[in-house]
């Protein structure tokens, strides 16, 4: 047997693991995935336990000195090999509306970086929301170049772009995402007090929602509906000021 059909088996079935994390889950516990920025934070969430690990493109942006959405898209496979590389947990990478690439080409550079899982959202290059269709071809054709062997959560920017009747907004594209093969969908920014009626509106299809400082517990999310839980840059921009506070005291006392 060839090692490019081992290697493929090998990522097939760590993707099927990931999925696997999805279903089944009771109400109030969702999974919980850090989003880790580099190869530290990635073994510092596996070795507290975590099964998996949601990389956030605006975290690695920071940490590489970028604005977010401004990573190239070769820093940024990069930047998600060296965490898949630290770490035995599966790993899912945001890669935001895939650089432009190819859905075949952005299939080989996931699978060359290591990663059984994609975030891709629908926000198109000029800030404004793609056409939900033409959005679902694309997964469509992602799914296609992929097979089962990726975990494809589907972005859903309705409440980023404030668009009206956000609910009926993203319960439409989240459908269209979901039949094109998409395994998840994240209407990220979603109040909470929405989540009740976007799981009534999308059935079993797992919904991934965004953890808010201050915001309802992991538990309280489940409950309303969440069956993911992910951060985005949120975990780093603790850590940031935590760093910030140690310089300043550094500065100050002369010792640690």
């Amino acid at each position: 047997m060839s090692g490019d059909v081992e290697v493929g088996r090998s990522w097939g079935a760590a993707a099927e693991t990931l999925r696997g994390l999805h279903r089944g889950r009771a109400a109030g516990d969702p999974l919980v995935l850090p989003g880790p920025w580099d190869a530290v934070s990635a073994r510092a969430f596996e070795a507290a336990g975590f099964p998996a690990l949601a990389t956030p493109s605006a975290g690695i942006a920071a940490s590489l000195g970028y604005e977010d959405g401004a990573t190239p898209a070769a820093e940024m496979f990069a930047a998600v090999a060296r965490i898949v590389r630290a770490v035995s947990v599966p790993v899912t990478a945001d890669l935001e509306g895939g650089y432009g690439l190819a859905a075949a080409e952005l299939v080989e550079r996931v699978r060359e970086s290591g990663a059984v899982g994609v975030n891709l959202e629908d926000t198109g290059p000029a800030g404004g929301l793609k056409d939900p269709r033409a959005h679902a071809e694309w997964l469509a054709e992602v799914r296609a170049a992929a097979g089962p062997g990726l975990f494809v959560n589907a972005r859903v920017d309705v409440y980023l772009r404030r668009a009206p009747e956000p609910v009926e907004a993203v319960v439409a594209r989240a459908l269209l995402y979901a039949e094109a093969g998409a395994d998840c969908v994240y209407p990220i920014a979603a109040p909470p007090a929405d989540l009740p009626a976007l799981r009534a509106a999308l059935g079993d299809l797992p919904v991934n929602t965004l953890a808010a400082q201050g915001g309802p517990t992991f538990a309280e999310l489940g409950e309303l509906g969440a069956t993911r839980i992910t951060f985005g840059d949120g975990l780093l921009l603790r850590v940031g000021a935590d760093v910030s506070a140690l310089a300043k005291n550094l500065r100050k006392t002369g010792t640690l």
